[in-house]
């Protein structure tokens, strides 16, 4: 009995270290957004280790997306069309690096395609037609966020699709990515593996945090039970759909910073872009002109100042 209350009291306190650790990475998260001119020398913390890796971190997203925009320039000057597909079971983290990916580029160079389920309209299109109209054209970047390869997933295993539709899907795939390639579309795609225990705590925290809830999703918890089905789904999809034109590439995501920092220094490996002269950028000179009359707002148009 006692044995049983003590392995019942370190799982407890296990699960509450997972809880804070996840509620200082989210607040990492937040961080990330406005460091533009922010400084992290003087933090404050008695763990050399993870202020030093941390601080390693933020230097490394920066400049990693520093090239990011690099990459942007070159696309549009160059006009290149670049489509990159982030696959992987729930809570593997492709939302995470998607957002650090656009953090700092053009939404008008560089969008996110995150399709819902197709209506009943679509479900009788052409499979891959609703996914056609988000492709780049020239001096584009279109991220999916989740893609075409739903089929070889979720709808498998979920029983959406039945077995002539999946298999009629595998003998597509590959020549449809084969003619964007051919179109001049690059295509890179990427599946984030996570593992058991690890989707687990994620989910787990979700649950406990008011502010992620809305990430769960009745398909999510059920996924979660059939775990083992889609590990098979996922082989399979891995095997038939791995081509010169568009190979699969793994990204290990148990750890989200990690995976994040190699999975976009992965993606600029892929592309040859090369930097693009820019005219340098002055301001010009504030125009006055003794006619003009600047007009008071009314002071019940302003918003409160309650900050």
């Amino acid at each position: 009995m006692d044995n049983a209350l003590e392995r019942d009291g370190v799982a407890a306190l296990e699960r509450q270290l997972r809880l804070q650790a996840d509620l200082i990475d989210s607040l990492d998260e937040e961080l990330e957004l406005e460091l533009d001119d922010r400084r992290l020398d003087g933090e404050d913390t008695s763990d050399e280790d993870w202020r030093a890796n941390r601080q390693r971190y933020f230097r490394e997203l920066l400049r990693l997306q520093g090239e990011l925009v690099k990459l942007q320039d070159w696309v549009v000057h160059s006009g290149h069309r670049l489509v990159v597909l982030f696959e992987g079971r729930d809570a593997a983290g492709k939302g995470g690096v998607i957002k650090r990916i656009t953090q700092r580029l053009n939404p008008r160079v560089c969008r996110v395609a995150a399709l819902p389920a197709p209506t009943s309209r679509e479900r009788t299109q052409w499979y891959f037609q609703r996914y056609s109209a988000h492709l780049p054209a020239a001096g584009e970047i279109v991220l999916f966020d989740r893609s075409w390869y739903n089929r070889a997933g979720v709808e498998r295993v979920m029983g959406f699709c039945n077995d002539a539709e999946y298999e009629e899907f595998f003998r597509s795939a590959p020549e449809f990515e084969k003619m964007l390639a051919r179109s001049g579309i690059q295509i890179i795609k990427y599946w984030f593996s996570v593992s058991d225990n690890e989707q687990e705590a994620r989910f787990e925290s979700r649950i406990n945090d008011p502010l992620k809830q809305w990430k769960l999703s009745p398909m999510d918890l059920e996924s979660r039970r059939r775990w083992e089905a889609y590990t098979q789904a996922k082989e399979v999809m891995l095997e038939r759909t791995h081509i010169p034109e568009s190979p699969w590439w793994i990204v290990r995501a148990d750890d989200k910073k990690k995976a994040r920092l190699n999975c976009i220094t992965h993606l600029l490996d892929q592309v040859p872009y090369l930097p693009v002269d820019h005219p340098e950028v002055q301001l010009p000179e504030r125009v006055h002109h003794e006619d003009y009359l600047r007009h008071p707002v009314p002071e019940h148009m302003f918003v409160p100042d309650r900050y």
